[in-house]
This record gives structure tokens, C-alpha cells and sequence, in this order.
């Protein structure tokens, strides 16, 4: 066998260009598939990231009985938010732990009204993390002092032809069902590009909003942050078991909607990502088995020396493995070098946005590819193997030639 591993390694040296031709071949395919597949999966990464920051973080903590209720948005008061903060914050994956209130309402100026989500926010707390604080573009974010604040979305501000510094009133469901109306000034108005997002909620302070519906030092919910999507399941396992006495769930069960607009472009990605695969897996097979069928005549002369068809086809499928190998291992270290590179800087995508639509806004400007190492390993060894079954089958085929008919093969 060592003989026969020397032998082949020695053969694939021996015309370098045709080596060369194969592997260059193979290393382009493998650059291009995990850069595509480093794209995909970063606009995965941006799209549930910030469809995540702007809902209401990861998980959501509330008090028994929401989730059963969870269209009606009741003014459930959480036990102990503070501790809930606390404990959440103990945790390892978690960035950020704030307290929130939210009703449903109504906002309306001199000519217009209409309805709305308003939520009670700890300003200082989510600034760090939230999109809406990203895409402030005029006036600017709340802060912890505000009294008697709002910040609407531009679409919101449009509809009411209201600007910073204007005064709009606000109708909120209290607990208890009672309505409370109060005036609030606009300290800021964010862009987000998501048409019904900017119309449809308000931002107002959390004490504000504690006074103002009846939940004074009390909350609806904690809103959880973790430093990265796909590990929701985990921590909610975790909090879960730290806080038997409260509801703990993530996204993914209380926005439903969110999941199966992701799970559509993500069946489409996968599509796209195999027929990426599919065409690099034809044009390595294509180029392997061209310089095997090459070589007909070399398989007819070692076997007129002996060798017989089953060692053949051994001696070109280690060939092909070799090739397929080396190949692979150079195209993954360049790929994976390549998604590095571009991540440090981010790849400008801002000229995507005049397309619309809610996931081509919610990527942003700037995409920041991503693969994970288990990506790379498995396209490499499926490389090798496409490598390998590319030499086998001319192989096969010249080895059941005669050796005279294989040495006249042109």
C-alpha cells in the first residue's frame, strides 16, 4: 500500500500544469462557495439580529397567564423586575436585561389620530443595543430624565405632519382596561425604512409610562439581549429553571410571524447555496475526469507491465484524493481567509436598500459575513470526495480496456 500511496503522489507531480489546472479549479470553486455561503449566512446573522433588536429583544420575560392572552397585551405586573434583571444578567450569554411596559394606544395630532403600541423603555439601558437609537434622524434618543417625552417613527411623523418639538397626544389602555390620555412632546423621530414598524409603535419613557397606566414601580415585562441569535433555546432553558414562577420565552414562539418570513428567504438561500454547490461540483468532476480520460494510454502501458484493473483504479482514485485533498485544504484556508478579511470591514450593501422590502432594510448598510468553521470542513471533504469519484470512473473505464486498445486511445 505504501508503494501504491508513493507511487500516486509521485504521478501527480509528474505533469504539474495538468495538477495545477485541477487544483486552481477546485480552489476557486471552494473560495467562491464559502464566500457565497459566508454572505448568506451574515445577512442571516443581520436580519434576525436586528428584526430581534427591534421587537423586543431574544427573550422575553413575563408573568403567568401572558402567553394565553398574549394578542390582548395584558398589564400583567411582573414579580420582583429587579430580581428578574439581576438573574437574567447573571447569565453568560446575556448583554443586556431591561425592564419594559407595553399597550396598546392611540397618538393623535390637531388633524389625525392613530393607533399604536406604546412602550415604556429604560432609555440608558436598551440605548446601547437598540436599533431604533442607531436610526435616530432628528432630534435625538430619550433619556432616563425625560418627562413627558414620545419618540415616533418617521412614517408616524409623516401621517401626523408632526415634528421635534411638537406636542401629540396619547391614549393608553391602563390596567384595569381604563383609558388614560396625556400630552407628550416629540424629543426625536427615528427611519428605520420599515414602513409599518415607524407607523405603528411609540417610544416613551418607563416611569412615564408607570405613572401614566396605573403600574407604578411595576413592569409587563423583562426584555433580554443575548450577543448572539441561536442561542435563545439554551438560555431560556437556563432562566427558565432560575425563574419557575414567571413565563420565559424567546422570539421565536412570541413572533411567530418573524420565524416564518426568516424560514421563507432561508429556504431560498439554501436553494440558491446548492445550486452554487451543485454547478462547482460539476465543473471539479468535469475537469478531473477530462485529465484521467488523458491519460488512457499511461493506464495501457502500466498495464502491459502487470498491473492489473483493480490496482489501476486504486492508483487514480488515490491520485484524485490527493488532488481533491490538496486542493481543498488550500481553497479552504483562502476561503475562510477571504470571510475573515471582509468581516473586519464590513461589504457595503447600502445600494440594496432601494430594492425595499422588510429584509433587505433589516440587513442595514453594512454586511458582515460569517461561516462557521463546520461549514468549511464539510464542503472541503465533500470536495475531496467529488475529486476522487471524478478520477474513479475513467479509471474504471480504461481499466477494462486491453492494453493494446488502451495505448492507441487518442
Amino acid at each position: 500500500m505504501g508503494k501504491f500511496i508513493k507511487l500516486a503522489w509521485r504521478n501527480m507531480w509528474r505533469n504539474w500544469r495538468r495538477t495545477a489546472i485541477a487544483m486552481i479549479a477546485i480552489v476557486l470553486g471552494l473560495v467562491f462557495l464559502i464566500f457565497m455561503q459566508g454572505m448568506i449566512d451574515g445577512s442571516d446573522q443581520a436580519m434576525y439580529g436586528n428584526a430581534v433588536r427591534l421587537y423586543g429583544g431574544n427573550i422575553q420575560i413575563h408573568a403567568p397567564g401572558y402567553h394565553d392572552n398574549i394578542k390582548q397585551m395584558p398589564l400583567l405586573a411582573v414579580d420582583d423586575p429587579d430580581m428578574v434583571v439581576e438573574t437574567a444578567l447573571s447569565h453568560p450569554q446575556v448583554i443586556v436585561a431591561s425592564k419594559r411596559i407595553n399597550t396598546a394606544g392611540m397618538v393623535s395630532s390637531r388633524s389625525e389620530t392613530y393607533p399604536v403600541l406604546i412602550t415604556g423603555i429604560e432609555p440608558s439601558a436598551e440605548a446601547p443595543i437598540s436599533l431604533v437609537a442607531e436610526n435616530i434622524t432628528q432630534g435625538r434618543f430619550m433619556a432616563d430624565a425625560d418627562v413627558d417625552a414620545i419618540l415616533i417613527g418617521k412614517g408616524l411623523a409623516e401621517l401626523l405632519e408632526a415634528a421635534v418639538g411638537d406636542n401629540l397626544t396619547l391614549v393608553g389602555r391602563r390596567k384595569g382596561e381604563a383609558m388614560r390620555q396625556h400630552t407628550m412632546t416629540v424629543v426625536g423621530i427615528y427611519s428605520l425604512g420599515l414602513a409599518e414598524a415607524e407607523k405603528g409603535t411609540v417610544f416613551i419613557n418607563l416611569a412615564d409610562a408607570q405613572t401614566l397606566y396605573n403600574l407604578r414601580d411595576q413592569v409587563s415585562e423583562v426584555v433580554i439581549s443575548l450577543d448572539k441569535v441561536g442561542q435563545e433555546d439554551m438560555v431560556v432553558s437556563d432562566l427558565s429553571k432560575a425563574l419557575p414562577s414567571h413565563e420565559v420565552d424567546s422570539w421565536i414562539t412570541l413572533k411567530p410571524e418573524i420565524r416564518d418570513t426568516m424560514d421563507m428567504k432561508s429556504t431560498f438561500t439554501s436553494i440558491f447555496g446548492f445550486v452554487v454547490l451543485l454547478v462547482a461540483s460539476i465543473g471539479i468532476l468535469n475537469i478531473m475526469m477530462m485529465a484521467v480520460f488523458e491519460r488512457t494510454r499511461e493506464m495501457g502501458v502500466l498495464a502491459s507491465l502487470g498491473m492489473k484493473g483493480r490496482q489501476l483504479i486504486g492508483l487514480f482514485l488515490l491520485e484524485g484524493i490527493f488532488i481533491g485533498a490538496v486542493g481543498s485544504v488550500i481553497g479552504c484556508v483562502v476561503g475562510w481567509l477571504v470571510i475573515i478579511a471582509i468581516a473586519q470591514v464590513g461589504y457595503d450593501i447600502s445600494y440594496a436598500s432601494e430594492m425595499g422590502g422588510d429584509m433587505v432594510v433589516l440587513m442595514g448598510d453594512t454586511l458582515y459575513p460569517s461561516i462557521s468553521l463546520g461549514y468549511v470542513i464539510s464542503v472541503g471533504i465533500l470536495t475531496t470526495i467529488i475529486a476522487a469519484l471524478a478520477s474513479l470512473y475513467p479509471a474504471w473505464q480504461a481499466s477494462r480496456k486491453e492494453p493494446a486498445e488502451a495505448l492507441h486511445y487518442i
